[in-house]
C-alpha cells in the first residue's frame, strides 16, 4: 500500500505554503486534524508574520526531519526604513523613528557588506534557546538576556526599489539560521535611518520549493510527499530485495551489500528497495559496516 494512499496511516513530507498569522506550531495542529494523526512535526520555524514554505513530517516520517536541519533557503522580503521596532518587524511596536534620507548607492553598498560569512545577533522574539528557554518566552517575560552572536552566511542579497523610497524589496539566499530580520535592522542601521522587516515569504528549504507547496487548507494524505522525497538531500542507497528484507529489520550489514554507496562516503543513505520506497536511512559504523538511523515501518 503507498505511504500516501489516503487509506492508509499518512506517512510522507508535506510542503506547506503557511499563511500569515499562523505559528508554525500553529499549522502543525492544524494539520494534525486534517491528516487525522498526531503524528506530524516541522522541520524548522517560520516567523507568524511570514509566509511561504515550511516542511513538515508526518507519521513515521517525522523521524525524516532531523535530516532536513541546516539546509539553505531563499526568502523575499519587503523592509522600511526610517522606523525601527522592539521585534524587528512588523508585528512589534515601534521603538524609535528617524527622518534621514537613504541614498540608494550607500544602501546597495551596505548590502554587500553583508553578503557573505557574517556574525547576528539573534533577536530576543525568536525561537533561538538559550538555558534551554526560547528566547521569545522570556521577552514575553520582560527580560533581555545577552546573546552570543552566531555566524551565519548570506549567499545573494539583492536589493529593489518600490514606488516608496522608504520601502525596498529584498531577495535573499542565507544558510540555516539566519535572521532577514536582523539583515533587514543592519541595513538600516548601517545608512543612519533604522529599518525593520514589514513582509516575508520562503520560497525554498533545500530542494522544497514553493511551487510545490500546497495551501494549509488543502493539505491531505494525498498531497504527501513520499518518505522517498528525503533522497533529495541525502545519497540514495538502492537495494535488491534480499538486502531490502534485512534493512526492513534494522540489520547492521556489511558496506558492500549498499552496493551504491560510494567509497569513503560516511552516509547518512537513504535505502531505497526495488519499488524506490524509502526502507530507511543507514550510516557508516566503522569496519566496513553500516547501520540504521531510522528504520521505517511498512505500510
Amino acid at each position: 500500500m503507498s505511504p500516501a494512499d489516503p487509506a492508509a496511516t499518512p506517512v510522507g513530507l508535506c510542503v506547506v505554503d503557511k499563511p500569515a498569522g499562523w505559528t508554525s506550531h500553529d499549522v502543525v495542529a492544524r494539520c494534525r486534524r486534517l491528516l487525522g494523526t498526531r503524528k506530524v512535526g516541522h522541520s524548522g520555524t517560520l516567523d507568524p508574520m511570514a509566509t511561504g514554505v515550511l516542511v513538515l513530517g508526518v507519521g513515521p516520517a517525522t523521524r525524516l526531519l532531523q535530516f532536513l536541519s541546516g539546509l539553505d533557503k531563499d526568502y523575499e522580503a519587503e523592509f522600511l526604513l526610517g522606523v525601527e521596532t522592539d521585534t524587528l518587524d512588523a508585528d512589534g511596536s515601534v521603538t524609535a523613528t528617524h527622518d534621514t534620507p537613504v541614498d540608494p548607492d550607500d544602501l546597495i553598498r551596505a548590502s554587500r557588506d553583508l553578503v557573505g560569512a557574517i556574525d547576528q545577533i539573534p533577536p530576543m522574539v525568536s525561537a533561538v534557546k538559550i538555558d534551554g528557554v526560547p528566547l521569545h518566552r522570556r521577552a514575553r517575560a520582560g527580560e533581555v538576556v545577552e546573546r552570543r552572536a552566531r555566524r551565519v552566511t548570506v549567499d545573494r542579497l539583492d536589493l529593489e526599489p518600490t514606488g516608496d523610497a522608504d520601502r525596498w524589496r529584498a531577495r535573499v539566499t542565507c544558510s540555516s539560521g539566519t535572521f532577514v530580520r536582523v539583515l533587514a535592522a543592519d541595513l538600516g542601521h548601517a545608512v543612519g535611518s533604522g529599518a525593520h522587516l514589514t513582509a516575508l515569504r520562503r520560497t525554498r528549504v533545500g530542494p522544497f520549493a514553493i511551487d510545490e507547496a500546497v495551501p494549509l487548507d488543502e493539505v491531505a494524505p494525498e498531497v504527501l510527499l513520499p518518505p522517498a522525497a528525503i533522497a533529495r538531500v541525502l545519497e540514495a542507497a538502492p537495494v535488491d530485495a534480499a538486502v531490502a528484507a534485512e534493512v526492513h529489520h534494522g540489520r547492521v550489514l556489511g558496506r558492500d551489500r549498499l552496493g551504491a554507496v560510494p567509497p569513503g562516503s560516511p552516509g547518512p543513505w537513504a535505502v531505497l528497495d526495488p519499488d524506490g520506497d524509502l526502507l530507511a536511512v543507514y550510516r557508516d559504523h566503522g569496519e566496513g559496516r553500516v547501520k540504521p538511523v531510522v528504520v521505517l515501518a511498512r505500510q
